[in-house]
């Protein structure tokens, strides 16, 4: 049975989401304060740590900033919140958050979601910072002029410059990489990435792209080498890095 510590200061919420839990074999351990939440959950040890967002002593976004700074956990954290705001998913999302789900999703997507998550995580495909790292089934190298994309060693090289990336951004470069010369959408990208549905307002590929593109050299007004094609979505351009 897997483990869930669900830091939520709404009681009714709470018991109801862990009595639906619970009768599909995942025990979910609630606590009710946000400055309490970083021992309840050293002291669980859970598989993964769900947030509501406003919290008494500590909201989820610090706690979720907080957990993921001190390293003290390293599993999938979800947040489940009302607040139905894409400057906010986009924000959890960089501070680490596996996913952003809205209290209003039908608790059998919540469930799927979930299982989702913990699924990918005792298959040991989760990083540090929290995402998901899908296997990699071609285990060679790409080389695009000076780029070179290493899944073995997940190492990138511009030139003779290594360049670092996160465990998800490296994930990202290696879907458009491995479909050089093709457009990629957003569901696309999610699907393969995070095995969830565009929903048409997730924003989370846009700023994962424009991140890559800095690190990557590449114009943010004129990208030439991951490209946006409108209307459409992304496309990695395999002759736009220059001779090796």
């Amino acid at each position: 049975m897997n483990r869930i510590v669900f830091v939520e200061d709404d009681p009714d919420v709470g018991s109801l989401i862990a009595a639906y839990l619970s009768r599909h074999d995942i025990d979910v351990i609630v606590e009710a304060r946000g400055d309490c939440a970083e021992a309840t959950i050293a002291a669980a040890n859970p598989d993964l740590v769900m947030l509501d967002i406003m919290l008494p002593g500590k909201d989820g976004m610090t706690l979720c900033r907080d957990l993921r700074a001190g390293k003290s956990w390293s599993g999938p954290v979800v947040l489940l919140t009302s607040l139905d705001s894409d400057m906010n998913h986009i924000l959890a999302l960089e501070m680490g958050a596996s996913d952003y789900i809205l209290k209003t999703t039908p608790p059998a997507v919540l469930l799927a979601r979930l299982r989702l998550h913990l699924r990918q995580a005792s298959n040991g495909h989760y990083d540090s910072n929290d995402r998901i790292a899908p296997q990699m089934q071609v285990q060679k190298p790409l080389s695009f002029g000076t780029l070179s994309v290493d899944p073995v060693n997940r190492q990138v090289t511009l030139g003779s410059e290594i360049i670092p990336l996160s465990t998800a951004d490296f994930d990202l470069l290696w879907e458009l990489a491995t479909h050089a010369g093709r457009t990629l959408n957003r569901d696309a990208l999610l699907q393969s990435l995070r095995g969830v549905a565009y929903d048409g307002l997730d924003r989370s590929i846009d700023v994962a792209i424009s991140r890559l593109r800095k690190k990557l050299l590449d114009s943010a007004t004129e990208p030439y080498r991951i490209k946006t094609i409108r209307n459409k979505g992304y496309l990695f351009a395999p002759h736009a890095w220059g001779m090796p």
